[in-house]
């Protein structure tokens, strides 16, 4: 005998274990069992779906708990987890714990796929699933810790800090205002050749490279380091 409840129902008032339901039984009210809390129907597990949000310097944790049928819970999981996808990397922190808070909708995921479809006849409608992640389009949101590492490799690469000796410099600054960038020995910009690093900002810095026609020198607090420069040719 069926419950009319209205479809927009979104708690249950049932909770309690697990359901000995077999596939395609009818739905049987039982206030011992958990029941979905979105269309009140069974089986329904007892789990929570995840979402993470990043803010630069502040994040947002979300949280959705069931009972879950299988249709309501995958819809859930599915909607909480693309939001992640292009919501959840915007912080050094956010973009560690983003990871973790997908795996954990995964887990959860997992979990809920192995219930039987939803009871016919329980008091509400259960969510249409939609689309699988890899068909949304938030699933590009994949691609934003890859070219913020890709964005992060590359400044490395060109950072004069990491400069050591065999490496070239392009200077597209002045000689009083120097700006310094590391680049491919093979390229057209390359205008000078690091023979060696020391770590002060003496004078006599390059005096072990007589070839060194010049010096880049780095003053930051306490710590200082020289770049000893010889020219390309041609250059």
């Amino acid at each position: 005998m069926s419950i009319p409840v209205p479809p927009q129902q979104t708690e249950s008032p049932y909770a309690g274990g697990e359901f000995p339901y077999a596939a395609g039984a009818p739905y049987q009210a039982d206030p011992t069992r958990p029941h979905c809390r979105f269309c009140g129907s069974v089986p329904a597990l007892d789990v929570t779906v995840r979402g993470h949000q990043g803010f630069l310097v502040m994040m947002k944790f979300l949280r959705l708990p069931g009972p879950f049928c299988r249709d309501c819970g995958t819809a859930t999981v599915r909607r909480m987890t693309a939001n992640s996808l292009w919501q959840g990397w915007w912080g050094l922190a956010s973009s560690l714990i983003n990871p973790f808070t997908m795996l954990m909708n995964l887990v959860t995921w997992l979990k809920l796929r192995k219930l039987a479809p939803p009871a016919p006849g329980a008091p509400g409608t259960p969510l249409p699933v939609g689309r699988p992640l890899y068909l949304r389009p938030q699933i590009l949101g994949l691609l934003i810790p890859v070219v913020a590492v890709g964005a992060i490799v590359y400044n490395v690469q060109q950072d004069p800090d990491y400069a050591s000796a065999g490496d070239c410099v392009h200077n597209s600054g002045t000689v009083f205002s120097p700006d310094v960038s590391v680049v491919d020995c093979g390229g057209p910009d390359a205008q000078y050749k690091v023979l060696g690093r020391v770590e002060s900002s003496s004078d006599t810095a390059c005096a072990a490279f007589p070839d060194r026609v010049a010096s880049y020198v780095v003053t930051r607090g306490s710590s200082s380091y020289t770049l000893c420069l010889a020219r390309l040719g041609g250059n």
